[in-house]
């Protein structure tokens, strides 16, 4: 019996027991929250508090390499805490870099936001005690990667950043190599070095043969980095023997002069190769008038006149002048406007070209008519009132002094600008467009056209126009600044700048319609000859015809619509499409004409159109589009 009771006994108490023992326990499995609050106010404790005595099994490190805590606490609230982990731990890593880490990274914007973002989240931490609980709630709220889309977002910002560092990285560390190798090759010190000197030199032919043409790093041959290194090997030990900065800095001063020299020589060669190309007649088109001249000259008397002569001087009719020497640019001007004109048998066209010209123009369009339109072809000789006594500019033309400024070798006191010194200028045929009352004494108006202009739309719009008074209908030029009469005339001289405005707004000549009937009334000839005749030591302007057509037509034109005449196809790569499109005229005005292989090539298919280029005496001549 007593066996029992102490056997009860004993099992009594190892039932009750396990109840006291573990009373607190339990009480924490039902208020989890107090006990997590007691956790957490002890972790703040510890790590804020800035306690620094020893632990016993885990090694104390110093306060210079201490590092905070990630510090994640996780939420109750989230079931996905623990799933999150390892990406939590991921994000959280941004935060807590280190002071060392930092540093070197404000110089990145965003990385400098990053920076002041986790400062003040640690300064949170310090003034208020909720903080964590706060970064808990932000931490939880913001959108996380995976682990494998993390690394796949690293491998692109890397990759972006690769590929915004420049394509030709190094082919300029190349050149720059190479500028400071020619520097340390002039100063003395690395003179006086003959083993040096050797290997630099060396090392500038090595490096000048690995760069070669290469305008990219992708065309850098394979041992290109090999020799990028023994270069600057080559100039520490340079460096090392003359390491004098202002020394470094007077040399390449001096070579930045003798560079820009250098360049401005090349420029102006440039320039002169350019004009001439621009001037010289390629040999097709010098063929081409030998050709026609010999067969105009086996044809026999009635068949060297052309039709419709009667037309000539019919002021009912559409006229055109147009004064060439290049037999070419002749056919495109006068297929273009007849292929567009809605009635071409009331059209007809003047050509004047000089006596080297005559039978080759003519006999080419004997050869080749244009439609029903009427062409005339007559000779600048057979102008007898066209001399020196009539026409000052005809006087000037042939004086000492101006064949001197065009064909004198060396010339100290001529203008640099190799445009003012264009032979075309001594050609009477640019300056016949101020004598057209004389050139055509029954006609009341008449349409002038330059030999690089092609026409794309009918012009017969041209004659109803009231010009409202004025002798010259043309399109203004003025939208950029250098088309204004300050570009073309001498405001310092008196006589320019008390009767101009030096920012009226400038025209274009190319395709201009003159009322005859005016221009006799206002004896604008007479205008044009007073100003050339002050021009003769050209003072008020340099050589042309603008110049002298803006002072004579001075408040004499009347504005056209700009679709009428486009102008820019001889120089302006970039002139806009549309324009292009409703022009009614476009004009190839500067040196890259579209009969040269300098031509803009997008350009030539609109003036190559109007020849047929498997005509007889073309195909002879090997003139080909």
């Amino acid at each position: 019996m007593k066996v029992r009771h102490i056997v009860l006994g004993l099992l009594s108490i190892s039932v009750v027991a396990p109840i006291f023992l573990y009373t607190d326990r339990i009480g924490t499995f039902f208020n989890p929250s107090s006990s997590r609050r007691d956790f957490l106010d002890d972790v703040t404790t510890v790590t804020l508090s800035g306690d620094t005595r020893h632990l016993n099994v885990v090694p104390q490190e110093t306060s210079a390499q201490f590092k905070e805590p990630n510090g994640i606490v996780y939420s109750d609230h989230s079931a996905n805490s623990f799933r999150n982990e390892t990406r939590e731990h991921k994000s959280t890593r941004v935060l807590s870099a280190t002071t060392e880490e930092r540093q070197p990274q404000l110089s990145n914007p965003v990385r400098q936001v990053t920076y002041r973002a986790s400062a003040n989240l640690t300064t949170t931490f310090d003034s208020d005690p909720n903080a964590s609980r706060l970064l808990d709630i932000q931490f939880e709220q913001q959108p996380t990667l995976p682990s494998g889309k993390i690394d796949q977002k690293k491998q692109l910002d890397n990759n972006s950043d690769r590929l915004t560092e420049a394509a030709d990285a190094q082919i300029r560390r190349l050149k720059d190599q190479l500028i400071r190798a020619k520097v340390y090759l002039s100063l003395p010190a690395i003179k006086n070095n003959p083993h040096v000197t050797r290997e630099l030199r060396l090392r500038i032919k090595e490096v000048s043969r690995a760069l070669g043409d290469a305008a990219k790093d992708g065309d850098l041959p394979k041992n290109a980095f090999d020799k990028l290194k023994a270069m600057e090997q080559s100039l520490e030990k340079g460096r090392q023997i003359h390491d004098d900065c202002a020394a470094m800095v007077k040399k390449l001063r001096a070579l930045l002069h003798s560079t820009e020299e250098q360049l401005r020589v090349h420029k102006k060669q440039t320039m002169f190769l350019t004009q001439l190309t621009a001037k010289t007649l390629p040999k097709g088109l010098h063929c081409l008038p030998l050709r026609l001249t010999t067969e105009y000259y086996t044809l026999n008397s009635s068949q060297q006149n052309f039709s419709n002569q009667e037309k000539l001087e019919d002021p009912r009719l559409y006229h055109y002048a147009l004064f060439s020497d290049n037999i070419i640019a002749a056919a495109v001007v006068v297929n273009s406007t007849v292929s567009h004109a809605k009635h071409p048998s009331n059209h007809v066209f003047h050509i004047v070209t000089d006596r080297l010209n005559y039978a080759a123009m003519r006999m080419w369009f004997l050869s080749n008519p244009p439609g029903k339109a009427t062409i005339q072809v007559q000779n600048i000789e057979e102008f007898s009132w066209l001399n020196s006594s009539y026409s000052p500019v005809l006087k000037q033309l042939g004086s000492p002094s101006m064949i001197d400024y065009y064909f004198r070798a060396h010339r100290s006191n001529s203008d640099s600008n190799l445009k003012f010194r264009n032979p075309k200028y001594l050609s009477i045929l640019n300056h016949l467009r101020f004598y057209l009352p004389e050139i055509f004494p029954k006609l009341n108006k008449v349409l002038f056209l330059d030999d690089d202009i092609v026409v794309r739309k009918d012009l017969s719009g041209l004659w109803s126009l009231d010009l409202k008074g004025n002798v010259n209908g043309a399109v203004e030029t003025c939208g950029e600044s250098f088309h204004r009469f300050d570009r073309y005339l001498n405001f310092s001289n008196p006589l320019i700048s008390k009767n101009f405005d030096p920012h009226a707004c400038g025209w274009a000549y190319g395709m201009n319609i003159f009322d005859l009937e005016e221009w006799r009334r206002q004896n604008i000839t007479e205008v044009y000859h007073r100003w050339q005749k002050l021009n003769h030591d050209r003072q008020l302007w340099k050589l042309g015809t603008l110049p002298p057509g803006l002072i004579t037509f001075w408040k004499r034109t009347y504005p056209l619509d700009r679709y009428w005449h486009v102008l820019g196809l001889g120089y302006n790569p970039t002139v806009n499409q549309r324009e292009i499109e409703r022009a009614a005229v476009i004009h190839y005005n500067g040196n890259l004409k579209p009969w040269l292989e300098i031509g803009i090539t997008k350009y030539k298919n609109y003036w190559a159109k109007y020849i047929d280029y498997d005509h007889m005496y073309l195909r002879d001549c090997n003139i080909n589009p």
